[in-house]
């Protein structure tokens, strides 16, 4: 379907006694509105639904991440050295 410039210009501008077409203020009320909605029910489901896990768990799960986190680097490290030494091989072959 064809549209012509003068239907997308009608479109595009604002009507008179409408306003820009930027954001009106009763578009920025409902928006903050549902901002402060969102923060309101994320509140009430952390403070109702989520338990806080014990003092054991957590320790538990920090090691866990500091385990895994300890692997990573070392396979990071790893990956980094042998980069390396294929980078001075190739520049030292053909540099």
């Amino acid at each position: 379907m064809f549209t012509g410039l003068a239907q997308l210009v009608e479109h595009w501008s604002p009507k008179p006694g409408v306003g820009s077409s930027s954001l009106s203020t009763r578009a920025n009320k409902k928006y903050m509105t549902g901002i402060i909605t969102y923060f309101k029910e994320s509140f009430e489901e952390l403070k109702n639904n989520v338990t806080p896990p014990t003092f054991s768990q957590g320790q538990s799960l920090t090691i866990l991440v500091a385990i895994f986190s300890i692997i990573f680097s070392l396979i990071i490290w790893g990956i980094d050295s042998v980069f390396g030494e294929v980078m001075k091989f190739y520049f030292n072959l053909f540099g």
